[in-house]
């Protein structure tokens, strides 16, 4: 006699409305899944004759939309990727704060990777890329070629602080016509020799600053540096050129790619007995917390509002609203401290 239990008959697949998915009404129609999600949205991208075809899809095959299932045909996750250098200091708190609130409204969660230059940062990327439903790209992490593979595999991508690139949306600071104002207002105060604190190389943002720089420089007929002074964006990077610009001998006033630089910068004079502005000027660019109590005149730039606007460009394509890539440019604020000089009391923010 056989003991073995008896086993369980199988279950048949059944194949009622209730098996029907977006994919069928999509096969059904001849559109993408994607065209399929639009229409039931109601987005103006979707062509009158293609949205008739979707409808009578819908209707032939008794389907009914769920949320839930919408998001798997799609393959979404109900989360968007950040990737960062770096996230110390305050500039990249601030943006990231920025994304975050936007993208938690929309209920969309956000995973943030910072590469910290390591070799496999492009693995890394692309890695990230295949477990979000869009990926936010700062500044120069990655090469070119690897936002444009991020791209053609069909992610939307929201570059901050970046030259474009195809097919990617982007959202930067305007930089050439600040930096310019701060030369402008820097030779109002009789100042001729001008240094320039950064890496052009690194960063868009400052190869934009450095050029606004040279250009007020040049307009002005006033000495034009031909090299910056290579810095990270970091106060210790701030902190150790001062000794080499006190031995070369100090020029009128450093122009400091970012806020951090020109605080170290300022200490570490401070420490060999240079005084700012007394001795010589410094300026620097986000208008962070510090560079409020510090007196540091800077270039304001909306830091969250970049953060922000790149979850709204990152929404609208992911959602489908827009398939187009848009690419705005937030406007910058030269204000006035202290560490360039004397001003009246109107000057100062």
């Amino acid at each position: 006699m056989d003991d073995a239990e008896p086993k369980s008959p199988q279950r048949r697949r059944t194949t009622g409305r209730a098996s029907v998915t977006i994919r069928d009404v999509a096969r059904h129609a001849g559109v993408s899944v994607a065209t399929v999600s639009r229409a039931l949205r109601g987005s103006d991208l979707v062509h009158p004759a293609t949205r008739e075809r979707v409808d009578a899809a819908i209707e032939a095959l008794r389907f009914t939309p769920s949320q839930l299932g919408r998001s798997l045909a799609e393959r979404r996750h109900a989360a968007n990727g950040i990737v960062f250098p770096d996230l110390s200091g305050p500039f990249y708190a601030e943006v990231v704060l920025g994304y975050e609130e936007v993208a938690a409204t929309l209920g969309r969660s956000v995973l943030i990777l910072s590469t910290h230059n390591r070799e496999s940062a492009d693995e890394m990327v692309l890695e990230l890329a295949g477990r979000v439903d869009g990926l936010a790209v700062f500044g120069r992490t990655v090469h070119d070629d690897v936002v444009a593979e991020v791209v053609q595999r069909g992610v939307p991508v929201v570059l901050m602080a970046r030259t474009e690139i195809e097919g990617a949306d982007s959202v930067r600071t305007e930089n050439v016509v600040a930096a310019s104002s701060v030369v402008d207002h820097l030779l109002t105060h009789g100042y001729r020799r001008m240094a320039f604190l950064g890496d052009p190389v690194d960063s868009t943002d400052v190869a934009e600053r450095w050029a606004g720089f040279r250009g007020a420089l040049a307009q002005a007929g006033a000495e034009v540096p031909e090299r910056t002074i290579p810095a990270g964006f970091k106060e210790d990077d701030g902190a150790r050129v001062a000794a080499e610009l006190v031995a070369d001998g100090l020029p009128d006033v450093v122009v400091c790619a970012n806020d951090e630089l020109a605080l170290g910068l300022t200490v570490a004079l401070a420490e060999q007995g240079v005084e700012v502005p007394g001795d010589v000027a410094v300026t620097g660019w986000d208008d962070v917390m510090a560079a409020r109590y510090a007196g540091l005149t800077t270039v304001r730039q909306p830091m969250r509002e970049m953060g922000a606007r790149a979850a709204r460009l990152m929404d609208a394509r992911i959602s489908g609203d827009r398939s187009e890539p848009r690419h705005d440019v937030l406007t910058t604020q030269l204000v006035v401290r202290r560490s360039c000089g004397p001003h009246s009391k109107e000057a100062h923010r």
